[in-house]
């Protein structure tokens, strides 16, 4: 798939926020944004760019873990993810590479309904081109500290755009932002002037915004991305 009309793009994110405000997920998810194409009134959007801010659980039901690496092989449900919606989905449940219950992944196996949206895997290029940030920082905070990290490392790739529009946050839908994403009504600056706001010169956000948009340009199909801060 090459990527959505820009109502479409708006009615897949409609769909993510309906799922997240009323079914039974492996993590509480208390922000929804989006950034990228959709966001800067692009049409067609190439990419549709979706960031979830969760809750780590604490202690959910720590005793079900075995009941789940005896039947699926994966360990953690009931502490990283939720045993009661692992029983109520199985179908979403996904496992990092240590064998552990992945809450990104599964989130993305859930709102994307994608078998592909896995961390750093392959895809046949069929998959919708959604890419899903997940991390329990809020997306602004989160904006920040990827940019540290990203200066620290010389490595431009994992910036986060700081250009979002919140649609989700703490049980509450915000309607006006949808309005706004419809008719095309949000204005932001280009990505190099964004990253100046936050404090690059200008020579190093040109060259970040250009390793950005080279990065997004390599993306193929449904990508997630968990973070942890």
């Amino acid at each position: 798939m090459t990527g959505f009309a820009r109502e479409e793009a708006v009615d897949r994110v409609e769909g993510i926020v309906d799922t997240v405000a009323s079914d039974a997920l492996p993590v509480p998810v208390r922000e929804v944004w989006v950034y990228g194409d959709l966001a800067l009134g692009v049409d067609p959007v190439d990419r549709l760019d979706v960031y979830l801010t969760k809750d780590v659980l604490l202690r959910d039901q720590p005793d079900a873990e075995a009941e789940f690496e005896a039947e699926y092989g994966i360990k953690g449900v009931g502490k990283s993810v939720r045993a009661d919606w692992a029983r109520e989905h199985p179908e979403y449940l996904r496992a990092n590479t240590n064998g552990h219950a992945a809450p990104e992944t599964c989130l993305a196996a859930q709102l994307l309904d994608s078998d592909e949206a896995d961390a750093g895997s392959e895809t046949d290029g069929d998959e919708e081109p959604i890419h899903l940030e997940v991390c329990n920082a809020s997306f602004e905070d989160n904006v920040t500290q990827r940019l540290r990290g990203a200066q620290l490392r010389d490595d431009y790739t994992q910036l986060l755009d700081p250009r979002g529009v919140c649609l989700f946050a703490d049980g509450v839908r915000s309607e006006t932002a949808f309005e706004k994403l419809r008719s095309s009504e949000l204005a932001f600056p280009p990505l190099s002037t964004a990253l100046e706001m936050l404090g690059m010169d200008e020579s190093e956000s040109t060259t970040a915004a250009e390793a950005v948009h080279a990065w997004r340009a390599d993306q193929e199909g449904a990508t997630v991305r968990g973070d942890v801060i």
